[in-house]
């Protein structure tokens, strides 16, 4: 896959990796921050988004906790401890009553999400780094 060029003056595009295990819902989110004007990778378990998160180099995950093979908070783990020389966010999601203070410093979308909290979400993960924030 060849990384887009870009002209002299104009922004660069930010790049989203959705992990999400349901293809509905990850459908949704891809058209969704799409049209927000995003760059938007797929992964559909936790051992491919490790795979696209060193291939891609995402700026923001959009992360479920429950995946199957490799659970979010796994991939989450991995990407803090191997992700050198910048911090990538990430913004978990999750059906479940999962505390914040059980993953630790990131963003937090909870079931079901609509298209509006999920890119005030991504916005404010981004403007922010992996501070805390809970919607």
């Amino acid at each position: 896959m060849l990384k887009p060029t870009y002209n002299r003056g104009m922004a660069r595009k930010q790049t989203i990796l959705v992990v999400e295990d349901d293809d509905d819902l990850r459908r949704l989110f891809r058209t969704t921050l799409t049209l927000a004007g995003y760059n938007v990778e797929e992964a559909g378990d936790g051992l491919e988004a490790l795979q696209k998160i060193d291939y891609s180099q995402p700026d923001l995950v959009v992360l479920d906790v429950i995946l199957p093979e490799v659970s979010g908070l796994v991939v989450q783990r991995e990407i803090a401890a191997h992700v050198l020389n910048r911090e990538l966010p990430v913004v978990f999601v999750t059906g479940s009553g999962l505390e914040l203070s059980e993953i630790g410093s990131a963003c937090l979308l909870r079931k079901p999400v609509t298209p509006d909290r999920l890119v005030n979400t991504v916005r404010s993960c981004l403007a922010a780094g992996s501070q805390s924030l809970r919607s």
